[in-house]
């Protein structure tokens, strides 16, 4: 087979020579292209189609879904989607017949994946592809994090008598409560009756993070991360409050701390 040629798109850099460094051992594999943000993905994915993908779906600004609405009229024979844990993001794409590489993958399941995108593209099927890609915007809504108004500012409240807004900046972090969350704004917390993962396709995820099956902090809200004897990690918030983190999400947590760290003045 002739030279693939592959774009790595992943906002973190360990990631994206992780990813390089597997795929320059495959001699059929020529990377064109490697970027750390989407925006400079959207440009080069239009300026060099590549036959190959490796698309991140996490990122800030704009996520994967967002990348493929943007370059809509690129044809590319095989996508790969990386993600660390997003669990819809998995079902859909089992779903959809698309594959991806959940984070950390070992080698082996790396050469597998691999060895499925090059069947894609020696059966040069891209409409086969555009088709499922298709149905997966459509399922999803092609989420863009760049446009704020796609997601929820303020959550109507309705206590006793009352009924009033919060607005999502004022939220500290969310709680599962059974059927319902718990919205912490300062000294006050909030019911609303939502499950946490609606919840979590409703919020802005520059700003909110989810860091354990029952808790979702505010980014801006997060003062440090804690590990403790026995491998448990802690987010302490900055008005003190502690919460246990899953070791699963700590890296990307960490990641996302330290991209909002360096856009602050």
């Amino acid at each position: 087979m002739k030279s693939i040629r592959t774009i790595i798109v992943d906002d973190e850099a360990l990631a994206l020579k992780n990813l390089e460094a597997l795929l320059r051992e495959d001699p059929d594999v020529e990377i064109i292209g490697e970027c750390t943000s989407a925006a400079d993905a959207v440009k080069l994915i239009k300026r060099t189609p590549p036959d190959l993908l490796f698309l991140d779906v996490q990122m800030p600004e704009i996520d994967g879904f967002g990348v493929l609405k943007k370059i809509n009229a690129v044809p590319i024979p095989a996508i790969v989607f990386v993600t660390a844990h997003d669990q819809h993001a998995l079902k859909a794409f089992d779903a959809h017949a698309l594959d991806y590489l959940l984070k950390p993958f070992s080698d082996e399941r790396f050469a597998v994946t691999l060895e499925r995108a090059k069947n894609q593209i020696r059966q040069k099927d891209a409409a086969d592809l555009s088709r499922k890609l298709q149905a997966l915007l459509t399922e999803h809504g092609g989420r863009q994090p760049s446009r704020a108004t796609e997601y929820e500012a303020r959550f109507l409240i309705k206590e006793a008598s009352r009924v009033f807004f919060v607005k999502a900046e004022e939220i500290d972090w969310i709680e599962a409560a059974d059927y319902y969350v718990n919205l912490h704004a300062g000294s006050k917390s909030h019911l609303l009756r939502e499950t946490m993962s609606d919840l979590e396709d409703r919020l802005d995820p520059a700003r909110f993070q989810r860091i354990h099956r029952s808790a979702i902090v505010n980014l801006h809200r997060v003062k440090e991360v804690l590990s403790r004897a026995g491998g448990e990690y802690f987010v302490v918030l900055k008005n003190g409050e502690q919460l246990k983190l899953s070791r699963s999400r700590r890296e990307q947590l960490e990641n996302l701390l330290q991209h909002l760290s360096s856009r602050q003045p």
